[in-house]
């Protein structure tokens, strides 16, 4: 019998997941079903710049994954029974009228489902804010943009890497609008001395007004009110304030932390149930300074790898991979022209080092090239040839299910 790989979630992380364990592990052995609810690849990094306008080159799932045995199912995540080893999907999920559930049955799970945007329990933010982290969220930022008129103001909620990429791209697309930044603290204040005077550089140059040290206590239809009790008009609010992840995991059995991720060792599997593996924003995984890594990119394909890895050494009897994931730069886009590219340390704290400008821009298009590359082609750093699974795993499985 196969072993069954079931992935949640084709994100950058459940995408690179499935196509690295189809590269390492060989069909007549296991069978991988990646599930998901649209058909092609999202470039989550790149949602800002569909915000403000640009269009991206559709990546096919069909295509990506085409000849590697990974098979796509089309639906959305209902529910996970990690102890019954089951998934519920509801199929069909672009016609909600003709919705219906099914259930996988799963040897092996790795849970990517990621995040969402996180309004924070902000009054009027839910109903009145946009957001970048997901496409239709970005779609429905870039209709509402377009209908604006020259001159209106827009106001972005967050100083972090999303809200700065975000008001630059709309500021640069739209030099006709009135773009704001409020950033809860000093703006860029993680960064180094001159990585803080290049941001401070190319926000003024785009015409970016910044409220700093402003926390937001309340989003209206025109505007936002200040914790402090300031009033700060805007036609269009951007919420970039941080990530929630999917509350799925909630309701299983999975030793969770308070925030919902899925506690995991250093392989990425789950220490309450060794069958799951989490990667990505949904995982808490302890980094280099045993501090958790965070959610990016930067992050997930790194944990994308390692859980990969170590599912098919397991699987094959092999010794199990151990990388030490942690960090080099922080890549943020400041518009199509600029961009910073901060070196950090391992445990993700800034240097003095930062390259800027126009080669900053093109270094961080080249990392976004990557990033969407490795996921249609998740063999780096890894040699291609597939092994056997080891047959005593499928005959104890055979032999368990006779006996019930």
């Amino acid at each position: 019998m196969q072993h069954r790989i079931v992935v949640l979630g084709a994100g950058y992380t459940g995408a690179v997941a499935a196509g690295r364990l189809a590269k390492r592990l060989h069909r007549e052995d296991v069978t991988i079903t990646l599930v998901n609810p649209e058909p092609d690849f999202v470039e989550r990094v790149r949602l800002h710049q569909i915000a403000a306008g640009q269009d991206l080159t559709p990546r096919p799932f069909g295509e990506m994954f085409a000849g590697t045995g990974v098979e796509l199912k089309r639906a959305k995540v209902t529910a996970v029974d990690v102890d019954r080893k089951t998934v519920t999907v509801a199929t069909t999920p672009d016609r909600p009228e003709r919705e219906a559930l099914e259930e996988l049955e799963y040897d092996t799970l790795v849970y990517a489902l990621g995040s969402g945007w996180n309004d924070g329990g902000v009054p009027g933010a839910a109903e009145h804010a946009h957001e970048v982290s997901s496409r239709p969220g970005a779609l429905r930022l870039r209709d509402r943009l377009a209908a604006l008129d020259a001159g209106r103001p827009v106001i972005v909620v967050g100083g972090g890497l999303t809200g700065l990429e975000a008001a630059t791209e709309i500021a640069e697309a739209r030099p006709d609008l009135d773009v704001a930044l409020a950033a809860h603290g000093a703006l860029g204040d993680w960064l180094s001395e001159k990585g803080r005077a290049h941001l401070r550089k190319v926000v003024d140059q785009l015409g970016i007004t910044v409220h700093e040290h402003t926390g937001v206590g309340a989003v209206e239809a025109d505007g936002v009110t200040t914790v402090d009790g300031r009033t700060i008009p805007a036609d269009v609010t951007v919420w970039t304030t941080g990530f929630a992840v999917h509350p799925i995991a909630r309701a299983t059995a999975l030793e969770l932390t308070d925030r919902g991720r899925i506690v995991v060792d250093a392989t990425m599997r789950s220490v309450s149930h060794p069958d799951v593996y989490a990667v990505g924003d949904a995982a808490m995984a302890i980094g280099p300074g045993d501090k958790p890594l965070r959610m990016s990119c930067a992050s997930g394909v790194p944990m994308a790898w390692q859980a990969a890895d170590a599912i098919a050494a397991r699987l094959t009897g092999t010794k199990v991979p151990h990388v030490s994931i942690g960090y080099s730069k922080q890549c943020i886009s400041l518009g199509r022209k600029e961009g910073l590219i901060q070196s950090v340390t391992a445990d993700d704290q800034a240097v003095d080092k930062a390259l800027t400008g126009r080669t900053a821009a093109l270094f961080k298009e080249l990392i976004c090239k990557g990033a969407a590359w490795s996921v249609a082609n998740p063999t780096l750093g890894m040699p291609s040839r597939r092994r056997r699974v080891v047959r005593q795993e499928a005959r104890s499985r055979t032999q368990a299910q006779a006996a019930a």
